[in-house]
């Protein structure tokens, strides 16, 4: 097992050194100058090249790319241009609203998609089964932004329920700021459901079909038992594997949910660094972003030894 994880662990740091080197190279093909975008129009050639020269952007990209993934191997994600402090800095100040953002996505996704995939199993070709089947599809259809705005007119305008936008005044307490974020994760987490309906729909009808169910039901268990201990419980790896992909994509994944509530996390963040060409914002999000996808990826795995016997490395 020790062998297998140490070769997953060196899988993971290859795939982060390819991320990183693709980050950095599709940054600088993206057209226009960090330098002259924050001096301004006004500035003059002489002023755009000092600044260039400041930030080591006059140099062979080559040279920028190995100057950049040493500080990179020493835990340096850099320093912003327009912002004026590290990078690590920055993400870490807008971290939370993305964090928790996510974390109650999921939670509500999950909520929704693992029922409502199990009853559509559980009633298979009933009418129940085609509204769950229908209401999954309408749901993976309707996009975020969209949904976004009827929920801001309905729940927020129009009923008063939830704050319009933003994310608490300063010094807003823990729970006031939980508040300003369930409406965005109401939002992401029906879209987000879709996915995880199909998925736990269909591993739910593989396993129902099962002679050790049938065994089950044989010895007169209740339904119920039979169902959530027999049923859900050997279908579980793929259910969690849905869903924690489902998780590392709305880490990365909540920029135009931010953008349409006014949240201050790390897609506003990412998307004035791109706006403003800030080269090492970029970097460093992403990299951070896909460090966090490996991380989920790998602690998936890892939950297959815990939730399945079966499953050995």
């Amino acid at each position: 097992m020790f062998a297998a994880l140490a070769r997953r662990l060196a899988g993971m740091l290859i795939v982060m050194f390819i991320v990183a080197t693709m980050v950095f190279f599709l940054t600088r093909l993206a057209p226009g100058d960090p330098a002259a975008l924050m001096l301004g129009e006004q500035a003059s050639l002489a002023d755009v090249a000092e600044l260039r020269k400041t930030y080591g952007l006059d140099q062979p990209v080559i040279v920028q790319y190995a100057l950049w993934l040493k500080e990179l191997l020493r835990g340096n994600l850099g320093q912003s241009i327009f912002l004026q402090r590290p990078v690590i800095v920055a993400i870490a100040e807008r971290a939370e609203p993305t964090f928790f953002l996510a974390l109650l996505s999921i939670l509500v996704a999950t909520a929704i998609g693992v029922p409502a995939g199990i009853a559509s199993a559980v009633w298979r070709g009933r009418a129940s089964d085609q509204a769950v089947s229908g209401g999954a599809m309408l749901a993976a259809s309707i996009p975020s932004f969209w949904l976004g705005l009827i929920f801001i007119q309905f729940f927020a305008v129009r009923l008063g329920w939830f704050p319009v936008a933003g994310y608490g005044p300063p010094g807003a307490s823990f729970a006031e700021r939980l508040y300003h974020l369930m409406l965005p994760a109401s939002v992401l987490g029906i879209v987000n459901s879709a996915l995880i309906t199909r998925f736990t729909r269909a591993s739910m009808l593989d396993v129902l079909n099962e002679d050790y169910v049938r065994t089950a039901r044989a010895k007169g268990l209740s339904e119920a038992r039979v169902i959530l201990r027999h049923g859900l419980g050997n279908a579980l790896v793929p259910i969690i594997t849905v869903v924690g992909l489902t998780a590392a994509l709305l880490v990365g994944g909540a920029i135009v949910t931010e953008t349409v509530f006014g949240l201050p996390g790390i897609g506003n963040l990412v998307v004035s660094a791109v706006l403003r060409r800030d080269y090492p914002v970029i970097q460093g999000a992403l990299i951070v972003i896909a460090g966090i996808y490996v991380l989920i990826n790998f602690s998936i795995d890892v939950m297959y030894t815990l939730v399945d016997p079966r499953v050995k490395y």
